[in-house]
């Protein structure tokens, strides 16, 4: 019987992303907000899919930005790559979620990025 509950809880875990996806837009950009820990210094920046920015020693670059289907302010998923300057390799590679940002936050020593939406237009 304790089996079976746990197999059944483990296919259930198995499940759930798949059953959790919701449709998703692409938006044109997305809206970011950078923090320097040091000075206290708070900047928000606009960026179009594809784009770079810099904010302080990085280098942001949005490949996409993507939203609940018909609810652009409902949350909003970017995928980013950020770079210091030098260094080889990107500090961060992957998607921020606006709802969840201590979820794949980016972990620098000075800097904290986040998503706040995506844009339409």
């Amino acid at each position: 019987m304790r089996r079976a509950a746990s197999l059944t809880l483990a296919l259930l875990l198995a499940l759930s992303p798949a059953m959790a996806q919701e449709p998703a837009e692409r938006g044109t950009g997305a809206v970011l907000r950078g923090l320097d820990k040091i000075n206290g210094e708070v900047e928000d920046v606009r960026l179009l899919n594809g784009a770079r920015v810099s904010l302080g020693r990085l280098q942001i670059r949005l490949t996409e930005c993507r939203y609940p289907a018909g609810n652009p302010a409902g949350d909003a998923w970017a995928f980013l790559e950020i770079a210091e300057e030098g260094r080889p390799d990107p500090v961060f590679r992957g998607w921020m979620i606006a709802s969840s940002p201590a979820l794949n936050p980016l972990d620098h020593a000075r800097y904290d990025v986040w998503v706040l939406r995506c844009t339409t237009s």
